[in-house]
């Protein structure tokens, strides 16, 4: 069990001056209560009632309010919503419910600025139980909007959030507490921090659990985590391989399901901190995660003694006590919580008794609050594991992504996407750029996005006088390193297809794990190939066939067979050749050809092909890089034409109509312009790293507040000028001249992994 009860005395209260004094049992030094404690319900009503210090809580009220007020202006898009939520474009959305829509732009900056006013009113504890209706409800509501941004943390916001609501989070340094002295520094019921402390213990405990997969534990997963920098280290000591499999993926499962129980404990606590604390660290280097490592790091001091912040705070000077939290008065009583008998003693005890809250018997509320704080956390743990109740999520994942904390257990590559399109009247068939009429890609991964794709696409055709039109999605992926193959089934019209949330897809593709182990076989022959070949693994199922085109690019394409039996179509020349395992054909550039399985199992093929344009470019820049190098030194001694003039006098002292520069020169001073400025941004000092992303986010949070401005101002008044207008919105876009030239995106080609 997560350490639901705080093991430490409180402090000393009145409550606690009648506590019997004898020595404390190895139980209650343990998890903080006796046996006798939960031997029946009253005991257990009493338990979970039980008087506790308010600071941790109320700190970790106030961290948490800051940390989503942040989260706003960034995670949750406030910065770029005028780019998410365009009113009256055809934008095809992915909502929870159907009949959820977002509202008109102006009113969605309304809404968020409800949302952010939430927040703050969390972290000061201001009005709280308003501010946290204001935040949840509003949180929920773009949470439910928009299922390509679910994640598992996001769904941790709205929960810790929801449970907030129901708590006394504002007895402890808050502005509620200043008004009225009936809250300030009064007890808080135990269930408080049990419930908050099992949430937790459920995030780094379930998401363990889910890594116990063969693909987690065998270091197919996250294998390319292990080029980031922040590995470098290990390197010294360890071969990469090793640092895959152990550190990545073994220190990664072993922190989950060990983090809730070190940190539990009083002796194994410190360790915990440390390690909780590097991981997370390193978790906001190596994913776009928004706020959610510094939020994990504001919720591991709630295993601590609930009276931390005084003993910590009351460390300061005392000139600054006056604006720190409380540090020395002891918590007054409070309704919420259930006093016990005094016992009976000397006369010192009944003499401190006096000052002691008269004993209380639980109520209805009391009881109501433990019924739900056990029925929460039952909730929670069955949560993860009820896919076999929301069957129609379940694509090649763990159901509903969003609640079921397996974090990073599945990584996909694409390969291939072709969307066709039938017109129901007339027959004429055509194809659509993927990603039309949409903002998102995860639709390729999820049967319930792409079915509302698809009914969307068939509502927006007609206007391309496109009649009654048929979808189809042939749709390749690659999952935790394995052979590319279809997801689903690219003959069923998806606008027709049934699609329930209680009942499989009978249009989803199977995942093909019985040929997982050839996953070793790959690395081998990848192993073999030079630097500039390629291969791609490729598996599919008996009456299907792959359509493909081949690059003028890769002028050296071929297609071999590693196990069933398939039919390769060259289209133009209307041949067809026949493969058996382990022979292979050469595929014409520039032309379509079809490969059919015609066995009666899946068949296995790779492609194999070098990309001869880019290695001929890569051939002219190693020569222009070794006569810029031989000019500089002066081994050089023959005058260079003016074509290559440039590698000399750069490209900035040439006009810009410049001519006559040699097109293949232009690109490499191009290119290795951007890679010096990658490479002074990388050897950057840790000052400048750091003015560079303030810089970067206060641009980002100041147009998110002028755009909320803009649209408040919309809606109190009404819209101005189209003039004013204009200019109000590009004074919001302003943005550093710095930020404009930021290369990082587009060199990650050609610089190698560098920064994930």
């Amino acid at each position: 069990m997560p350490r639901l009860f705080e093991t430490r005395r409180f402090l000393q209260s009145s409550s606690e001056a009648l506590a019997p004094s004898e020595q404390t049992s190895t139980m209650k030094r343990l998890f903080g209560f006796e046996k006798e404690d939960i031997s029946s319900w009253h005991r257990l009503v009493c338990l979970l009632n039980r008087p506790t210090d308010p600071a941790s809580l109320g700190i970790f009220r106030f961290l948490f309010g800051m940390m989503m007020a942040l989260d706003i202006t960034q995670e949750r898009g406030l910065s770029h919503l005028d780019y998410k939520y365009l009113d009256g474009a055809p934008v095809c959305r992915f909502p929870l419910f159907n009949f959820l829509k977002p509202l008109p732009m102006d009113w969605m900056f309304f809404v968020y600025f409800v949302m952010f006013l939430g927040a703050v009113g969390i972290m000061l504890g201001c009005f709280y139980r308003l501010a946290c209706l204001m935040f949840i409800s509003t949180y929920w509501y773009v949470f439910f909007l928009d299922k390509t941004t679910w994640n598992n943390h996001s769904y941790l916001y709205g929960l810790i959030g929801f449970q907030l609501t129901l708590m006394d989070a504002n007895r402890y340094w808050s502005l509620d507490g200043l008004r009225n002295s009936r809250k300030r520094n009064a007890h808080v019921p135990l269930w408080n921090y049990t419930m908050l402390r099992t949430q937790i213990f459920i995030v780094y405990f379930i998401a363990g659990v889910k890594k116990l997969d063969a693909d987690w534990v065998e270091g197919y997963s996250m294998k390319y985590l292990v080029h980031h920098w922040l590995f470098d280290p290990f390197k010294l000591i360890l071969p990469v391989e090793l640092i895959n499999l152990m550190v990545v993926h073994g220190g990664g499962l072993i922190l989950d399901l060990t983090a809730g129980y070190l940190l539990f404990f009083d002796a194994t606590r410190p360790v915990a901190f440390f390690f909780v604390s590097y991981f997370h660290c390193m978790n906001s280097q190596l994913f776009s995660i928004g706020m959610f490592s510094y939020t994990m790091l504001a919720t591991s001091p709630l295993f601590c003694y609930p009276d931390w912040p005084r003993r910590f705070f009351g460390r300061f000077p005392e000139f600054l006590q006056p604006i720190l939290p409380f540090v020395s008065p002891a918590p007054i009583p409070s309704s919420s919580c259930v006093y016990p008998k005094p016992p009976s003693g000397s006369g010192e005890q009944q003499e401190e008794a006096h000052a002691a809250p008269k004993p209380t018997t639980p109520s209805f509320k009391h009881k109501f609050r433990a019924i739900f704080t056990i029925l929460y956390i039952m909730e929670q743990f069955f949560l993860p594991y009820s896919h076999f109740l929301t069957q129609g999520y379940n694509n090649w994942t763990n159901g509903l992504y969003g609640y079921s904390w397996d974090m990073m257990v599945h990584a996909r590559s694409h390969q291939h996407v072709k969307i066709t399109y039938r017109d129901g009247v007339t027959g004429e068939m055509g194809y659509l750029n993927p990603g039309v009429f949409t903002q998102s890609r995860r639709w390729k991964d999820h049967g319930d996005m792409l079915k509302q794709y698809a009914t969307c696409l068939s509502e927006n055709l007609p206007r391309f006088k496109i009649s009654e039109p048929e979808i189809y999605f042939d749709i390749w992926v690659s999952i935790n390193d394995r052979f590319q193959q279809r997801i689903f089934d690219p003959r069923v019209d998806l606008v027709k297809a049934d699609w329930s949330p209680f009942r499989p897809n009978s249009w989803l593709m199977p995942l093909l794990v019985d040929l997982s182990p050839w996953r070793t076989k790959f690395e081998e022959i990848e192993g073999s190939l030079d630097n500039q070949t390629e291969v791609v693994f490729i598996a599919d199922f008996p009456g299907l066939y792959l359509e493909n085109f081949v690059s003028e690019d890769l002028g050296n394409t071929s297609v071999q067979v590693l196990e069933g039996l398939v039919n390769v179509e060259i289209v133009d020349e209307k041949k067809n050749y026949s493969l058996q395992p382990g022979e292979k054909m050469q595929i014409p550039a520039g032309a379509y050809h079809k490969v059919y399985t015609v066995s009666e199992g899946p068949s296995c093929y790779m492609y194999i092909y070098v990309n001869t344009t880019e290695a001929e470019l890569q051939r002219n820049f190693t020569k222009l890089s070794e006569l810029q190098e031989k000019v500089r030194n002066g081994t050089e001694t023959e005058p260079l034409p003016l074509e290559l003039q440039p590698l000399i006098t750069g490209l900035d002292n040439l006009d810009s109509d410049h001519s006559v520069i040699d097109p293949v020169v232009r690109l490499f001073l191009k290119r290795q312009k951007r890679m010096q400025e990658v490479k002074k941004r990388r050897e950057a000092s840790m000052v400048e790293r750091f003015q560079r992303f303030a810089s970067k986010k206060y641009y980002s949070i100041r147009r998110g507040f002028l755009m909320t401005a803009i649209a408040l101002r919309n809606l109190a008044v009404g819209l101005p000028p189209l003039e004013q207008l204009t200019r109000e919105v590009a004074y919001a876009n302003m943005k550093e001249p710095e930020t404009e030239n930021d290369q990082d995106e587009r060199l990650n080609d050609e610089v190698g992994h560098g920064e994930l």
